[in-house]
C-alpha cells in the first residue's frame, strides 16, 4: 500500500492510493482507532495494516489526489536519524567542501581531485539525529534559510520502524521496518562546513524550518522487493542531475537498524535516512540551487517528492 496523510480541509487524515493512481481513500472516516493518523496505523501492527487493506478494498470515502494537499507522511516521527552509505558520495561530498571552503575565502576554486573512502564508513554506519519538528512533505515550499548562500538537495531513501526493538540483528531488520519514503535533506552548505568544523556534526545546516521533506507517501515494506534495486533519479526544473541505484550503499537498511538499536530501542515511526544516493546532491558537481528551483526527486516503486526553494530577500 501507498499510505499518506492528507489535508482536504478538515486537518490532517491518514489515506491510501488506489490502483488508479489519482483517489486517496479515507481510512480516517472508518472511526477506528489505528486508522486515527499514520502513526497509530504504524503502532497498530498487523492489525492496523489488516484494517487499512479492508478499508481500501472498501473505499467508502474516496477523494481525488488533485483536491487534497499532501502532507508529511509523519508529520511529527518520533525520531530523525540519517546515515551517509554512499561511497562517491562519501568521497566526493568532501572534495565539494574544499571546493567550497576556497570559494568563500576568496581563493580560486580547485576543482574536482580524486579521494578514497575512510575506514570508518567502511567499519560502520555513520549516521547523525537531525530535528523531528522541521519535517515537510510533497508540493510545500522550503524557505531559504537567510544565513546561508549555498542551498542543497539530497536525495535518499528513508525506512520507517514498525516495531519496537533493541539489539536487532541483521537478519531480522527488515522484520522491524513498516515501509519506505523519499527524503530530501535540504542542506545549507556554507553553514554546514563552519559549523563542521566543531566536530559534533551537522547543526544549522540541516536543521531549520521545512529542512527535512519526506514523501509524497511512505510504501509498506511488502510492496518492495528488493531495494537496493530501487532507481533514484533527482531533476532540477525538470532537467535530470542525479540518476543511481540504491543499492551502491557500503551498509544496508538492516545493518543500519542492528548498528543503531545496538543497546538502544527503536519505536514504531522512527525514521532513518539510508543516505544520500551517490551523485545524489549538487555538492558533488559543485552546483547549487537557486532561488525558485523546483527540485524532483523520483524513486522506483515509490513515486515523486516535488518542492520549490525560494529564497527571502
Amino acid at each position: 500500500m501507498k499510505l499518506a496523510t492528507f489535508d482536504g480541509g478538515k486537518g490532517p487524515r491518514l489515506g491510501a492510493l488506489m490502483d488508479d493512481g489519482e483517489t486517496l481513500v479515507c481510512l480516517t472516516s472508518t472511526g477506528q482507532e489505528a486508522l486515527a493518523s499514520m502513526q497509530a496505523l504504524i503502532e497498530g501492527g498487523k492489525e492496523g495494516l489488516t484494517a487499512a487493506h479492508a478499508a481500501l478494498d472498501e473505499a467508502a470515502v474516496t477523494v481525488p489526489l488533485a483536491k487534497v494537499r499532501l502532507l508529511a507522511p509523519l508529520p511529527l516521527p518520533p525520531q530523525i536519524r540519517d546515515a551517509s552509505t554512499a561511497p562517491r558520495h562519501i568521497v566526493n561530498a568532501p572534495v565539494g567542501m574544499r571546493r567550497l571552503a576556497a570559494v568563500l575565502a576568496g581563493e580560486p576554486d580547485p576543482g574536482p581531485s580524486e579521494g578514497s573512502v575512510p575506514d570508518i564508513y567502511k567499519a560502520q554506519p555513520i549516521f547523525y539525529i537531525t530535528n523531528r519538528f522541521s519535517v515537510a512533505g510533497h508540493g510545500d515550499t522550503i524557505t531559504w534559510p537567510l544565513y546561508s548562500d549555498y542551498m542543497d538537495y539530497e536525495l535518499e531513501v528513508a525506512v520507517v520502524i514498525g516495531k519496537r526493538g533493541r539489539d536487532i540483528a541483521a537478519a531480522d531488520a527488515m522484520d522491524h521496518v513498516f515501509g519506505f519514503t523519499i527524503f530530501n535533506d535540504f542542506s545549507a552548505r556554507d553553514t554546514q562546513l563552519r559549523e563542521m568544523q566543531g566536530m559534533l556534526g551537522p547543526a544549522k545546516g540541516k536543521s531549520f524550518d521545512a529542512g527535512n521533506v519526506f514523501g509524497p507517501w511512505i510504501v509498506t515494506k511488502d510492496e518492495i522487493s528488493d531495494y537496493r534495486e530501487m532507481r533514484c533519479v533527482a531533476r532540477i526544473n525538470g532537467k535530470v542531475v542525479t540518476d543511481s541505484l540504491l543499492g551502491e550503499m557500503l551498509h544496508g537498511f538492516e545493518d543500519m537498524i542492528a548498528f543503531i538499536s545496538n543497546a538502544e530501542t527503536l519505536h514504531p515511526g522512527e525514521i532513518i535516512g539510508g543516505g544520500t544516493v551517490d551523485d545524489g546532491c549538487g555538492l558533488e558537481r559543485f552546483e547549487f540551487l537557486s532561488n525558485g528551483d523546483v527540485v524532483e526527486l523520483t524513486v522506483e516503486g515509490i513515486g515523486t517528492l516535488s518542492n520549490i526553494v525560494v529564497r527571502r530577500e
